[in-house]
């Protein structure tokens, strides 16, 4: 079997829109670098309306930020200011720790923000948990183009390119969009990798694939990858990590001490403020949406 789990994600009404999140899950909490992976959209909110994610804080890990529709401003306790859009990653690498915020730009409220999107976070690997946190935004993203089918490579190498993008531990992440009747190969090199359909339809090596789920492929497993109607479908993995990782929040690391010290920094104000956007904060849960199962 080239598929070897399904994992259905865990869907977050939030009114104007739904977030559905596939990692971390009871059954598996990562899929190479992978620990939380969330697809948002697509949506069209009212006038007025925006996406207002307050200042909160991130530990030992990297978010990874992938729109197909819409904008986001990013700020962040360096003094980053980045507007995401399109075709752009954001990469934002917490290490020992950094707090940011994620809100609506003026013209999407304006407008009626579009919300249509990836969030991803990526876990730092042994040795480079505790780096200094450092922001990206690389805009050159590299296109593999095949007649009816056409890949962006945000992360790694695939089809025989390589992303600009930094990666810490080795990766792939790609957004794949097929035409009708479209067709590409899935690049078996990696130690564990996933696929998501986010639009339309797809199918690998002829099984339908559903909507939203995580597909998780056997290692070493030529596949293909087509789709009848069209489709947009997310391939990510990478190495896979031989410690564990936890996570609690929006904290990761391979020390629940760790994370308990995070906790403790972000309640007594120890992390720093992010520059023009330092009035507002989002509070430690009791129960967070967010948590490792093991």
């Amino acid at each position: 079997m080239s598929i070897i789990q399904t994992i259905t994600p865990t869907t977050h009404d939030l009114g104007d829109f739904k977030v559905r999140r596939v990692l971390p899950a009871r059954e598996r909490t990562m899929v190479g670098p992978f620990i939380f992976v969330d697809q948002f959209g697509p949506a069209q909110l009212d006038i007025g309306k925006a996406m207002d994610v307050r200042p909160h804080p991130h530990i030992n890990l990297s978010t990874v930020t992938w729109l197909f529709e819409g904008a986001i401003d990013h700020r962040d306790s360096l003094g980053t200011f980045s507007t995401i859009r399109p075709g752009q990653v954001n990469l934002m690498t917490a290490g020992k720790g950094i707090v940011h915020s994620e809100r609506s730009p003026q013209a999407e409220r304006d407008a009626g923000a579009r919300m249509y999107g990836m969030q991803t976070w990526l876990a730092l690997p042994d040795g480079q948990e505790e780096i200094d946190p450092a922001f990206e935004a690389v805009a050159d993203i590299p296109l593999v183009e095949d007649g009816c089918a056409k890949a962006h490579i945000i992360m790694g190498t695939l089809w025989g390119k390589t992303a600009a993008t930094t990666t810490h531990a080795e990766t792939i992440y790609a957004e794949i969009v097929l035409a009708a009747g479209g067709a590409i190969p899935i690049d078996a090199e990696a130690d564990e990798r996933a696929v998501m359909v986010v639009g339309g339809t797809a199918e690998l090596d002829g099984v339908v694939l559903e909507p939203y789920k995580l597909t998780v492929l056997a290692p070493g497993a030529p596949m293909q990858l087509t789709s009848l109607e069209g489709g947009r479908v997310m391939l990510l993995g990478g190495e896979a990590f031989t410690t564990k990782r936890h996570a609690w929040w929006n904290f990761v690391s391979s020390s629940r001490d760790r994370i308990n010290q995070a906790k403790d920094d972000w309640r007594e104000g120890r992390f720093p403020k992010v520059p023009g956007d330092s009035e507002e904060f989002i509070p430690i849960p009791g129960a967070p949406k967010t948590v490792s199962h093991s």
